[in-house]
């Protein structure tokens, strides 16, 4: 702790668009999270709105979703709209829609950077890191390995220095070298120190929720009134479907829904294993054990902000795998972007793969689940660059590659390229070329050829033969070698030295204290 407070008294600045201590770093696109301009695509008629909506009204009527924690059940006893039996809960619709009524359309999280903060809700569309393998692949290692504190470091290296990267989800890999009980205390230190985007915390047992509450208050310099006066981070949970919640989740979700923190709420419903093979069945199950939390949420407090996430998609009949960026995944994201907008709540949504490393089937897989994400109208998308093997694997090859396309999403999204003033109509440089020439050399192309179209920082435009020529390096090859350079000149984001030293003091008198208690 002593050395790695050193070396961040050292340090300043930020990573950006320059050279650093000799290592050429990439010209990347400005943090500017885009604002979707287009239309959302609805694949649900009016009567399939309503007909999904009474499939999820009446899980939560008629069958109940088991909620495995004493506290839930007796502030659910408590609110007069739940008939509960054993672990059991029953809410009538109309109490549900007016829970649910309570909750924001729109809400921002401020992290310790106000200048980073990110908005859930309207036309925002924010993209987060990977969140959660527990293992790791890079082209040095050219194989599956545990996660460790190292790697984990330089992932978060790499979300800092993204600036299409909006936020920081979870540990983007598992650091397995610590010990469970502390591992939260070193990541999120790491996190607070090594980024200034919005964080994450994992709803795992009160202490771990508790702990990073405080850092994060701590890194942003707040008092407890301060903090929760708007929220400063977020939590995910994931319902265990079919059609219950556990007892951890469910804890954090309270203790973060009690201090006006951000809450997302994702069921993971793979068709035809934890939910119905009918992608209508298993969105209307994934909106039931959804909007059942939000309704928690606003019993304890109204009006606290709250997300409800999509995770439905399919498994490979075959071998019960799960599958990402199929065509039914696309599906119930747009079928889900319908639902929340009828329930007048943000989304979040993710970019997920089934691929084993960086290749063909990585960037198809997730270039589907990314546009299915804005298509849908989602506001926060998890697993936005990174993520492999299904949630399995996180790499840095496949974070620059996501980054890519990400930026190719920003770039889209600018209402620049639509404009039809008179300079975009280009009437006077078509009559100048005529019918005779080229555009190449005309004074409007020069004066716009620098910012007319999309530059990519990893796709290489050459030819064959000058790209044979350059090496012939291969596009994940190029990614690792962009990753290299990026860790080697990354220079944390400033913190004031006080804040830096109650956050050091904070961490280490909870590992005195032993952290988090485990199960083993």
């Amino acid at each position: 702790m002593a050395e790695a407070l050193k070396q961040r008294k050292r340090s300043g600045g930020r990573a950006g668009n320059a050279l650093r201590r000799g290592v050429a770093v990439i010209d990347q696109m400005p943090w500017n999270p885009p604002i979707n301009i287009d239309r959302p695509t609805e694949p649900l008629t009016e009567e399939g709105i309503h007909a999904i909506h009474d499939g999820a009204m009446r899980i939560l009527e008629e069958l109940g979703i088991a909620f495995l924690n004493e506290e839930a059940l007796e502030v659910l006893r408590g609110s007069g709209g739940c008939l509960i039996e054993g672990e059991t809960v029953r809410m009538g619709r109309d109490f549900v829609m007016e829970m649910v009524g309570k909750a924001p359309s729109e809400f921002t999280i401020t992290p310790r950077n106000p200048d980073r903060a990110i908005t859930l809700g309207g036309r925002n569309l924010n993209f987060g890191n990977v969140s959660s393998p527990p293992s790791y692949w890079d082209m040095s290692l050219g194989r599956k390995v545990t996660g460790n504190r190292e790697m984990c470091a330089s992932l978060l290296k790499l979300s800092q220095y993204f600036n299409c990267i909006h936020f920081v989800g979870g540990y983007p890999v598992e650091p397995q070298d610590i010990h469970a009980s502390l591992r939260h205390l070193d990541v999120l230190f790491d996190k607070l120190t090594l980024t200034d985007k919005v964080a994450h915390a994992y709803c795992l047992g009160k202490e771990r929720v508790e702990d990073v509450m405080e850092m994060v208050r701590i890194a942003g310099g707040l008092s407890h009134e301060a903090f929760e006066s708007r929220p400063h981070m977020f939590s995910n949970i994931n319902s265990t479907s079919p059609l219950k919640h556990d007892y951890p989740m469910l804890d954090g979700w309270m203790r973060l829904a009690r201090r006006n923190q951000g809450l997302v709420v994702t069921p993971f419903t793979l068709a035809g294993a934890m939910a119905p093979v009918t992608m209508a069945g298993a969105v209307a199950q994934s909106l039931a054990e959804a909007l059942c939390a939000v309704v928690l949420a606003q019993v304890i407090r109204p009006g606290v902000g709250v997300a409800i996430g999509t995770f439905t998609s399919n498994v490979d009949m075959k071998s019960g795998a799960p599958a990402f960026g199929t065509p039914e995944y696309m599906r119930a994201t747009q079928m889900t972007g319908q639902m929340a907008r009828f329930y007048g709540l943000p989304m979040r949504a993710s970019g997920v793969c089934a691929a084993n490393v960086p290749d063909g089937q990585a960037v198809w897989e997730t270039s589907n689940s990314l546009w299915s994400a804005v298509q849908s109208g989602a506001h926060m998308v998890y697993h936005a660059a990174g993520w492999l093997e299904g949630g399995l694997i996180a790499s840095p090859e496949k974070l620059i590659m996501d980054c890519e396309i990400l930026q190719h999403i920003q770039r889209y999204m600018d209402p620049a390229i639509c404009a039809t003033g008179p300079d975009e109509i280009a009437f006077d440089a078509i009559r100048e070329v005529g019918d005779q020439g080229h555009f190449f050399g005309i004074q409007h192309t020069q004066d716009r050829y620098t910012t007319a179209f999309y530059q990519p920082f990893l796709s290489d435009w050459r030819n064959y033969e000058a790209w044979e020529a350059a090496g012939g390096i291969w596009t994940p090859a190029r990614a690792h070698q962009v990753f290299r350079d990026i860790v080697a000149g990354f220079e944390p984001p400033p913190m004031d030295e006080a804040i830096l030293e109650e956050l050091s003091a904070f961490v280490a008198r909870r590992k005195a204290e032993g952290g988090a208690p485990t199960d083993y």
